[in-house]
């Protein structure tokens, strides 16, 4: 497993690899797996991958592809999916809540579904560590103040 700091090169490297694939296919899924960050790796020394690698070996691609999102990206989720003229586009975001014209999201696109989904991953992994950076709320948060609140206003 890759425990080095991943560099702009090496997630295009990995996202050149998903858009030249025709399938997908056991031996990509864990190379991104080994090579897209470190949760994964620190789960899998802990043996808790079992679940992966089950629907990895059952081709399962789908599936296998929404668990990764769910174990590297815990505060991300799926926020469109779209066939357009036999090509796949998915939508990663950790704002589901607001509108799509106000949300910053990670796309991806492919003709094949699962590696759509593996696509906007990459994408929501390198903007964790390089480029736009993604903010964690998008819309401030307003929290109201303890006590009384009372209008000073002097509407005479």
């Amino acid at each position: 497993m890759t425990t080095y700091a991943l560099t702009q090169d090496d997630f295009d490297t990995l996202a050149n690899r998903i858009q030249r694939a025709d399938a997908a296919a056991a031996e990509l899924f864990r190379h991104v797996m080994a090579n897209s960050g470190t949760r994964f790796a620190i789960l899998q020394k802990a043996g808790k991958t079992a679940h992966i690698e089950r629907l990895i070996e059952a081709e399962a691609w789908c599936d296998a592809a929404l668990t990764l999102v769910a174990t590297e990206l815990p505060g991300w989720s799926v926020r469109r999916l779209v066939c357009e003229n036999g090509e796949w586009f998915c939508s990663l975001t950790q704002q589901p809540n607001i509108p799509m014209e106000l949300d910053d999201v990670a796309d991806g696109r492919h003709d094949v579904l699962a590696l759509a989904i593996l696509g906007a991953f990459l994408e929501a992994r390198k903007r964790m560590n390089y480029g736009r950076p993604v903010p964690g709320r998008v819309v401030p948060r307003i929290e109201p103040l303890p006590g009384v609140a009372l209008c000073c206003d002097n509407f005479a």
